[in-house]
């Protein structure tokens, strides 16, 4: 039962995180920043938020540390929208998993590209 609790708790910290981040005004935050994954602890006092920007990796790091500083703004945010009884301590975790698909949608389609050249040459 309490993994139930957990994992409802643990999706709406995502969704509630999602729109904060949006409304964060710090110009280092990236506006496509998206949450990869979200560990809550067994005692919801720590959460681990991984998150990625489209823009590559550099834009990640540089909104993590920004992030990072606006913790405390970003848990009472989170505080007062979702009335829990505790509510975790955020750590934010730069995750560059974004650019890795991103970068392996590009080689399938310039294989396909390639394999599609060479079937017409035949």
């Amino acid at each position: 039962m309490a993994g139930f609790k957990i994992n409802r708790v643990t999706s709406d910290i995502r969704l509630a995180l999602s729109d904060i981040l949006r409304e964060v005004k710090d110009p280092r935050v990236s506006k496509l920043l998206s949450i990869v994954k979200l560990d809550v602890s067994g005692d919801m006092s720590y959460a681990k938020v991984y998150v990625s920007a489209i823009e590559g990796s550099a834009k990640t790091e540089e909104s993590v540390k920004a992030l990072k500083g606006a913790a405390g703004y970003i848990r009472r945010e989170l505080g007062a929208r979702l009335k829990l009884r505790k509510v975790p301590e955020l750590r934010f975790v730069a995750d560059d998993s974004i650019e890795v698909s991103a970068k392996i949608s590009r080689i399938v389609n310039n294989f396909e590209k390639t394999e599609e050249e060479q079937s017409d040459e035949q």
